[in-house]
């Protein structure tokens, strides 16, 4: 996956078009990933016991993974990633507009 958790993203596609915010949780298998203050859904939840309060609940759900570009800190632009192995042997993201080191 091109994208992981604490990444800065800016949102492409769907309702939140054009939003930044930053990847949280991680979901490989599903191609999903959850970013702060993006998708928000309303739940509508049963009191249970005093644990929390019944109503509806607004909280963050994921988005697939297309739908989100990592933005370059060095570019401060949405850009494509790509990778590279270093002189050591580790491989690293790299940001294809200004091939700065991501990781």
């Amino acid at each position: 996956m091109n994208i992981k958790k604490n990444d800065n993203v800016l949102i492409v596609a769907g309702k939140d078009k054009g939003k930044k915010g930053r990847v949280r949780f991680v979901y490989p298998k599903k191609n999903r990933i959850l970013v702060e203050g993006v998708n928000f859904i309303k739940m509508h939840s049963r009191a249970r016991a005093q644990v929390r309060q019944a109503g509806i609940i607004e909280r963050e759900a994921p988005i697939h993974i297309s739908n989100a570009m990592l933005v370059c800190s060095r570019c401060n632009q949405p850009v494509r990633v790509g990778f590279r192995r270093l002189d050591d042997g580790r491989r690293v993201r790299i940001c294809r507009s200004c091939s700065e080191v991501i990781d």
